[in-house]
């Protein structure tokens, strides 16, 4: 069954305190295109999400976002008391110089010196990449996994189209051989009854190798029986696992070109009837491929 390249999927899961959170995002594209958007703290997990991405999904512009809300359990209240103290003595020594002169007077509260370096005890960025690491490795196959889902729900919308429009390929086709030769037969009949006309004198044996001519000039069996092939091989190549999707383009394409040829070659207005009718569904066939895996 084919699957779409439209999708959306995502995950969630919490941690030592923080809630890590990703969300997969997929649009059609010609090859399989990967983005990854990441806090700037952990900005150096980006290449292993995307090479991961690529042993997960195999086409479309794909689009990562993830996030990490929340502090470390443990990190809050982690102050380091020697440094504190070591601060808040020194600030006391300025301030009772600057009392002494006279010329100021200083103040300053805890905000201020928990700001100060080192006074809080930061978890190590190893420390917080590692465990982001981790979170995003089990997250990432989960959402890839709902993305699929939604990208095969897609897909059996595309294929009861593209079968649908199969259909209306292969009754123009009928429309064509049934018609092809009753033009002939047509032509033959205008032609007899014009040199009849206008050349009384004329042997039969010229109308025959006119008509001959016409016919040959008209003919779409060849074209026929290519495009009757290529119907068929679309329709096999829907039933084929993994990504066909541009595999269905190359054959819409051959599709296109056989029933053009039928439309230019038709003389008759039932015939370039039915072959308009063929490009149309071939054009929309040609349209919702381009959204196939």
């Amino acid at each position: 069954m084919i699957r779409s390249m439209t999708g959306f999927g995502d995950a969630r899961i919490e941690a030592g305190g923080v809630t890590y959170s990703l969300e997969v995002r997929s649009v059609n594209h010609r090859y399989l295109k990967v983005s990854v958007r990441l806090p700037e703290e952990l900005s150096p997990l980006e290449g292993g999400l995307e090479e991961s991405v690529r042993g997960l999904l195999q086409r479309g512009s794909v689009s990562i976002r993830c996030s990490a809300e929340g502090s470390p359990a443990g990190q809050a209240g982690a102050i380091n008391q020697g440094v504190l103290d070591a601060y808040v003595s020194a600030l006391h020594d300025a301030a009772g110089r600057i009392g002494n002169t006279g010329d100021a007077s200083a103040s300053f509260d805890l905000a201020s010196l928990l700001s100060l370096p080192g006074v809080l005890k930061v978890e190590p960025m190893d420390e917080r990449l590692k465990a982001a690491r981790e979170a995003f490795a089990k997250l990432l196959p989960e959402a890839c996994d709902n993305l699929v889902q939604m990208r095969s729900r897609e897909g059996e919308a595309l294929d009861s189209e593209l079968r649908e429009l199969c259909g209306v390929v292969s009754s123009s086709l009928e429309s064509v051989v049934d018609r092809a030769p009753e033009v002939s037969k047509q032509y033959e009949a205008r032609l007899k009854a014009r040199i009849e006309q206008l050349l009384p004198e004329a042997e039969p044996v010229d109308i025959v190798r006119e008509v001959a001519s016409y016919a040959e000039r008209c003919d779409v069996n060849e074209e026929i029986s290519r495009l009757s092939g290529h119907v068929e091989q679309f329709l096999a190549t829907l039933d084929e696992d993994g990504p066909v999707g541009r595999k269905l383009d190359f054959i819409a394409q051959e599709m296109l070109r056989e029933a053009n040829t039928i439309a230019s070659k038709s003389p008759d207005a039932d015939l370039s009837r039915a072959a308009i009718e063929a490009k149309a569904a071939i054009d929309r066939m040609k349209e919702q491929v381009q959204n196939v895996e």
